[in-house]
């Protein structure tokens, strides 16, 4: 059975390329008909905290990415690690170490004074024929592992292809701290033979631990999985991901207005495609989703492709869903709902025209508020001109039929009377009924506002 996982560790929120690597550990197990386990890594105790557990699954909730078996937490099965590092001390795949941090320092400055590459000189490691120190008094060792010293470990990347790393390259790993805590390269391989994880899809960041990884799982005779290392993301300039654009909590984008299904369309082309499809559904994803057709090359953040899917994810709502979703945010801004102008008239509106539910709720707030235009705007359009156009409009507003083409009609015929141009008209209606002076059409605005409200506000303006 395909068995995925995706292995946070709660150091800090769930980011993009988190998000990237959940979603494509989650469709690989969901087109296989296999199972999806999340894992929280949590050994780092110094900085893993409960509310960085809880940004993670709320992220993965908000994203809609279930699983099926977990969260399993490293803290809770550190008597499995230390059971299984206990084994291989008996078996001599891993040995005492008692080199100080400082001398392991030491060695490392002559190394680096000498041209060659800083690394541990393995004077504690047992060999036939080799008589090691004395153990140093108080001096609580830690336990490296017996890496091999000749040959290469290699594997078949799924997306990066064949990669091979000589073991001279590697020494030997620290798998248990002094105070007897396993370390995150040790843990990581005692939860993927447990969990029996068959492919491991995660950052290129851990290609390094990777040859590290499949050796501890040989010496403990375990078949390593297959792994799949994606490619970096990006920014919109080509530079890192930083969180100036995008590397934020998956939480921040649903602060945003963002949808959940337009942030997981977009994270699924980061590195992914099916031909030229741009827009699908999860559903459809899973059904294409194949590791092969991963680019090994690193994708590029683009704010303005998400802003375009997420207006072509807001346009598909319906009004009622738009509605619930566009509610918590106009009262964050202060706004009360009325009855009048009904919300789903003002969402019929803006839906075309706006990217995001916090522009949507922006342009919405205007209909619930007492305009307050600037001293400039009022300046500019209520002038001696244009207040005998108001005053005529205002007249047939109390009488025409209140609907969009019969006040677009009025608002014609008015200009038309005094041999002037709609936005002669146009303009200051706009400015105070709302107070912007960009709208969509003046008639559908004027049209969306309860007559009774029309006729107060111009009435006002003229007093």
């Amino acid at each position: 059975m395909i068995r995925t996982r995706f292995a946070p560790s709660p150091t800090g929120y769930l980011h993009i390329g988190g998000a990237r690597t959940a979603l494509f550990s989650w469709a690989f197990a969901r087109h296989h008909g296999g199972k999806f386990v999340l894992r929280i890594e949590d050994t780092d105790v110094a900085r893993s905290t409960p509310e960085a557990v809880q940004a993670i699954l709320d992220g993965m909730n908000w994203l809609g990415l279930d699983w099926d078996e977990g969260p399993f937490y490293q803290m809770q099965r550190m008597d499995r690690y230390k059971a299984v590092i206990q084994q291989m001390l008996e078996a001599g795949t891993a040995y005492y170490c008692y080199t100080t941090p400082e001398e392991l320092e030491k060695t490392r400055e002559r190394q680096r004074a000498m041209g060659l590459k800083p690394r541990y000189d393995g004077r504690w490691r047992p060999q036939p024929g080799k008589s090691l120190p004395t153990p140093p008094a108080g001096v609580q060792p830690v336990v490296r592992f017996c890496n091999p010293t000749e040959g290469v470990v290699a594997w078949d990347d799924l997306v990066k292809g064949r990669i091979e790393i000589a073991n001279a390259e590697l020494d030997d790993l620290i798998i248990a701290r002094a105070d007897g805590t396993p370390t995150y390269n040790f843990c990581v391989v005692v939860d993927d033979w447990d969990m029996a994880i068959s492919h491991v899809i995660r950052g290129d960041d851990h290609v390094n631990n990777t040859p590290r990884q499949i050796n501890i799982l040989k010496a403990l005779g375990a078949t390593p999985p297959q792994y799949a290392h994606l490619s970096m993301i990006l920014g919109d300039d080509g530079q890192k991901l930083s969180k100036r654009h995008g590397a934020v909590s998956v939480m921040q984008y649903d602060e945003d207005g963002y949808l959940p299904e337009a942030v997981l369309n977009y994270l699924a082309r980061l590195g992914w495609s099916h031909g030229d499809e741009e827009v699908f559904t999860l559903a459809q994803f899973c059904e294409w989703f194949e590791l092969d057709r991963i680019t090994p090359s690193a994708a590029q953040f683009n704010t303005e492709k998400l802003n375009w899917l997420n207006a072509h994810y807001l346009r598909q709502l319906d009004n009622e869903r738009l509605a619930a979703l566009l509610a918590p945010r106009l009262a964050a801004l202060g706004v009360t709902v009325s009855d009048a102008p009904a919300l789903a008239d003002v969402i019929a509106l803006y839906k075309e025209r706006v990217s995001t539910l916090n522009e949507f709720a922006e342009a919405a707030a205007m209909f619930y508020r007492e305009p307050e235009p600037s001293a400039e705007l009022l300046a500019q359009h209520i002038t001696t001109e244009s207040r005998p156009l108001i005053a005529d409009f205002l007249a047939g507003a109390r009488e025409v039929a209140w609907e969009a083409p019969a006040i677009g009609a009025l608002i014609k015929a008015t200009v038309t009377a005094h041999g002037l141009k709609m936005p002669k008209l146009a303009m200051p209606l706009r400015v105070l009924l709302t107070g912007q002076a960009h709208t969509p059409s003046v008639d559908a605005v004027v049209a969306v506002f309860p007559r009774e409200v029309v006729v107060a506000r111009l009435e006002k303006a003229l007093a």
